[in-house]
């Protein structure tokens, strides 16, 4: 189990639409080489680390705006599951805290987890991702749906991301269904 959490000195919905870019992880996540999202629920990751290439996608088994992010790997070289939680401390402040499950595969992943290289790379990359949010005035776009786990498992419809976050005067969760 690997855990961490960290405070992001911007406002909840900002670092919540930040994370909802999945394409924009590897601007923050060291070893994260490109993240395609498939459909709203869907991700095909690429990584490489150390020197070792691997290949997976996961699922979103439940995305409740502003509040979670909870994935689970459905194929590929890796085994996760995990949880990404979003709490505002106050107007303009926001804890964000991750936990995740790893089946580490092979002696060099093994020995990489025992000797706490996942949790300090995952704390290395929240630190990165605080960055990322701080120095922008806005989210590089957003996706404000909801995914709920009892429909985890099936198609979720067209790509989440990347997509401008809606105009301020436009209602709550409307907006211009992202492009294929």
């Amino acid at each position: 189990m690997v855990h961490d959490t960290i405070r992001v000195d911007a406002p909840l919905r900002r670092v919540y639409d930040q994370w909802t870019q999945f394409e924009e992880f590897p601007r923050f996540m060291h070893g994260v080489v490109a993240v395609d999202q498939t459909d709203a629920r869907h991700l095909h990751w690429r990584t490489g680390i150390a020197g070792i290439r691997r290949e997976f996608d996961t699922e979103i088994v439940d995305q409740l705006p502003d509040e979670r992010i909870a994935w689970r790997t459905v194929g590929g070289e890796v085994r996760q599951r995990g949880v990404v939680t979003f709490e505002a401390v106050d107007a303009t402040h926001t804890r964000v805290r991750l936990v995740m499950e790893l089946e580490p595969e092979g002696r060099a992943v093994k020995a990489a987890t025992a000797l706490g290289v996942v949790s300090s790379r995952v704390s290395g990359d929240l630190r990165r991702f605080k960055d990322f949010v701080e120095d922008r005035h806005a989210a590089t776009g957003a996706w404000r749906g909801r995914l709920r786990p009892v429909d985890a498992g099936r198609s979720a419809g067209p790509p989440a991301g990347p997509v401008p976050p809606p105009p301020p005067d436009s209602p709550a969760g409307q907006r211009p269904t992202p492009p294929r």
